[in-house]
């Protein structure tokens, strides 16, 4: 029998989520019309552009006025979360500034840092990790590490969802499954705390979102959005999962955040081992090898969706009980031969074709 104070939790978190998607849709075609009359639009032009006309961007606003109006309304103001919410602030204002004048990369990091580091002295922070050598319990406690640690991991998230936001609805759904597997993860925990309807909220903001976002876009989230989300979800992932004292907590944001983890952390190695610059744009990405594969944007957005809730439910994997973990399991591994037959499929077609082209 679930207890009245989680029943109420989930209430909340129900709320938050409905919430934030009513607000956002609403506000998302008002915003698009804002950005089309002040000139902020994305132009194609550049080789990593993957559309062919003008499309607004400040999406990431409608996504903001969404996240706050389903997290104000049904949680009180904690002091790590007015730390979230005030370098909220300061990353929607680089990202509206960025869409506007494409500001340099090392000013945006800069200000990066300075919204990771109010986050930090509001409390958010990770202090400890789980001993890898002694997966049973042991934790490390990072001392004066800890600071550091925590300020490379907001900033680094921040960026990794800007990263992927290549094709149209690609860093939104991204953002939202990894929103549904960390929200499963604490409410699962015992300690569940009000993170949850953050993340409530967070995830709803990216589903009323998406109508507008996927493909054909009619608006994007630009900077705003991207850096707003990789901002609030690795500071949630701080608030509500890295700070419990279990053995798996550590895996489990690094499960749940994976593909766009995995994505930056390929991007920096690749640009760094042919001298460039490690912030320079590129279409190296995964999104841009899946289309260089042949898929469209629809079945590329597709394929990544695909893995982001397999390592999603690897994460909820980790915290959940054994029957639970029975049902996911059989479902993990019928969505990765759903996807492993998609993609041979498909491969076997386009080498098909092209063998007939030859011929």
């Amino acid at each position: 029998m679930l207890s009245a104070l989680t029943l109420r939790l989930r209430l909340r978190v129900l709320l938050a989520l409905l919430t934030a998607v009513g607000v956002t849709y609403a506000a998302t075609g008002p915003v698009g019309a804002f950005a089309r009359r002040i000139g902020a639009m994305d132009r194609p032009g550049e080789s990593r552009r993957v559309h062919d006309h003008p499309i607004p961007r400040l999406g990431g606003l409608a996504i903001f006025l969404g996240f706050l109006a389903g997290l104000l309304l049904f949680t009180s103001v904690t002091r790590p979360l007015r730390g979230i919410l005030l370098g909220c602030a300061v990353i929607v204002v680089l990202g509206v500034a960025d869409d506007i004048y494409d500001l340099n990369p090392w000013i945006k990091l800069l200000v990066q840092t300075m919204a990771a580091g109010i986050a930090l002295l509001h409390g958010v922070e990770i202090r400890i990790l789980t001993n890898p050598v002694h997966f049973a319990g042991g934790v490390i406690s990072l001392g004066a590490l800890s600071a550091p640690i925590t300020l490379l991991w907001i900033v680094g998230m921040t960026n990794a969802l800007n990263l992927i936001d290549g094709l149209d609805g690609l860093a939104a759904g991204v953002a939202g499954i990894s929103c549904a597997s960390m929200l499963a993860v604490s409410l699962f925990l015992p300690r569940a705390t009000d993170v949850s309807v953050l993340l409530g909220a967070l995830g709803g903001a990216c589903l009323g979102f998406l109508p507008y976002n996927r493909n054909p876009a009619r608006i994007f989230m630009g900077d705003t959005g991207a850096l707003l989300l990789g901002y609030v979800l690795s500071t949630a992932s701080v608030v509500g999962l890295l700070k419990m004292y279990t053995a798996v907590t550590f895996a489990m944001p690094l499960l749940a955040l994976a593909l766009p983890l995995f994505d930056t952390v390929f991007a920096v190695v690749r640009r760094l081992s042919h001298g460039e610059n490690p912030m320079k744009a590129d279409r190296g990405h995964i999104h841009h090898r899946l289309l260089a594969m042949g898929l469209n944007q629809k079945q590329a957005v597709a394929i990544l969706y695909g893995f982001s809730v397999l390592l999603g439910l690897a994460a909820v994997l980790l915290a959940a009980n054994g029957s639970v973990r029975f049902w996911l399991l059989l479902l993990a591994g019928t969505a990765a031969a759903a996807v492993w037959l998609w993609l041979f499929l498909r491969r076997h077609k386009t080498r098909t074709k092209e063998k007939t082209e030859d011929d």
